[in-house]
């Protein structure tokens, strides 16, 4: 196997699903959505003993990034985010005091964008990033070939993520579910909130995308 979770953790006032993945050999690692608590998601990489490569974020709503500036300043990691949801990112206070009432840190420094097909290393262990627009226009999953998918918020167990946000797309998130992701083959999902599913499963059973849709 090229591919461990170390670490499975749930984060902030929205639940959000942070995982640090890495090669089991060197223990080379990335976080995948530090969406909170940085202080446990360092303990983490601590006690298994990890050499963190990156941070990464599938999307820039602040469940995701809140812990990100922090990791960057302990570790000197750098964090990487898509492009196109930098727009997003900038107003991140003004979405937390909007939805949630509550008063955010100003948005983490982004040190690399990462594109449709980029390739993201830690040790052995590769990440293919899958640009799937919709929930955000620079939303993106990460895949480890044969092995798993990091869906964030674009494809979760028997639902898909919000499109009610600004820069969300309904019909684009289907395009993308169906395009990129159920092409796949029978992978496990790892979402970015809730429990994990699997590709077929997905397929069949989910009421947005699936065939009984």
């Amino acid at each position: 196997m090229a591919i461990k979770v170390f670490e499975h953790l749930v984060v902030g006032p929205i639940q959000c699903n942070c995982y640090i993945v890495g090669d089991p050999e060197t223990k080379d690692a990335i976080v995948i959505d530090p969406g909170d608590q940085a202080p446990d998601i360092l303990a983490a990489v601590e006690r298994h003993g990890l050499n963190l490569r990156a941070a990464v974020a599938t999307h820039a709503h602040f469940d995701h990034v809140l812990a990100a500036e922090a990791i960057r300043e302990k570790t000197g990691v750098p964090f990487y985010l898509h492009a196109e949801d930098m727009p997003i990112l900038q107003v991140m206070q003004e979405r937390g005091l909007q939805f949630l009432g509550i008063e955010l840190p100003p948005p983490p420094e982004v040190d690399r964008h990462y594109t449709d097909g980029d390739e993201l290393s830690a040790g052995s262990m590769k990440l293919e990033v899958i640009h799937t627009p919709g929930h955000s226009p620079g939303s993106v999953s990460l895949l480890a070939p044969d092995e798993v998918i990091f869906s964030g918020d674009t494809l979760f167990a028997q639902s898909i993520g919000r499109t009610d946000l600004p820069g969300g797309d309904y019909e684009l998130e289907l395009e993308s579910i169906r395009s990129k992701l159920f092409v796949l083959g029978d992978l496990p999902v790892l979402p970015g909130h809730g429990p994990p599913t699997t590709i077929d499963r997905e397929k069949v059973y989910n009421p947005f995308v699936g065939a009984r849709a």
